[in-house]
């Protein structure tokens, strides 16, 4: 662990400083009744296929229609009827009915009086702008990179870097916070940042294999930091 002082800090944006007030499993069984079907599989299953369809140049609600369809497919039903599902999903999502995680604002505000602040997320940049604006995240941080969008997404090193270049920051003399293990720890070690880890609830399935620097249950526990 680099002695640096930090002069930077980055936060993955979904479930590390935001989420939706509306669960996805509570807009996937309104979707499911609003086209007149069963439940034709679990939010799981969304999970689970998602990242196959992830080309984050292309709007959520076409990536989601393809991802409903080849589930739908794989266990033997319509795929037509898993885009129908999907379009109603869309319909009902909003994202910008979002809130900040217990804690975030005052996190976020007092760590950017001491430091230069970004985020650095995945996902389309129709989707994670709006949660940026409407959660207030985007009137207190200096810089949001939408991996994917500007660069190669997460855990690649990239967006990571071009965050730091915005904040004229070196590596390290930064810390990354976010819940994945995957996109988060290691793709800031990749970049040089050292990195959070505040896992995900359940934590991830590689959450054994977890290398950050520092491991908090909450936001909170960046008062103070820990580095």
């Amino acid at each position: 662990m680099t002695d640096s002082p930090v002069e930077a800090v980055l936060f993955d944006l979904d479930d590390t400083l935001v989420r939706y007030r509306r669960s996805t499993a509570t807009v996937l069984s309104e979707a499911f009744e609003a086209c007149g079907v069963d439940p034709l599989f679990p939010v799981d299953a969304y999970y689970d296929r998602f990242d196959e369809f992830a080309d984050w140049d292309t709007p959520m609600a076409e990536l989601r229609r393809n991802c409903f369809a080849a589930i739908c497919e794989a266990r033997g039903h319509d795929p037509d009827v898993g885009r129908r599902v999907a379009d109603a999903f869309a319909a009902s999502r909003d994202h910008r009915n979002v809130e900040l995680l217990p804690e975030a604002e005052r996190v976020l505000r007092t760590l950017a009086d001491r430091y230069r602040v970004g985020v650095v997320t995945n996902g389309p940049k129709d989707a994670q702008s709006q949660k940026v604006d409407a959660s207030g995240v985007g009137d207190i941080v200096e810089t949001v990179v939408y991996a994917a969008h500007e660069t190669e997404p997460k855990p690649d090193p990239e967006p990571f870097r071009v965050a730091l270049d915005r904040l004229d920051t070196a590596p390290e003399r930064a810390v990354h916070v976010g819940n994945s293990v995957e996109s988060d720890v290691r793709g800031a070690a990749a970049a040089g940042l050292r990195s959070v880890w505040i896992p995900a609830s359940p934590p991830d399935a590689d959450a054994a294999t977890a290398s950050a620097d520092y491991r908090l249950d909450g936001l909170a526990g960046l008062l103070p930091p820990p580095w």
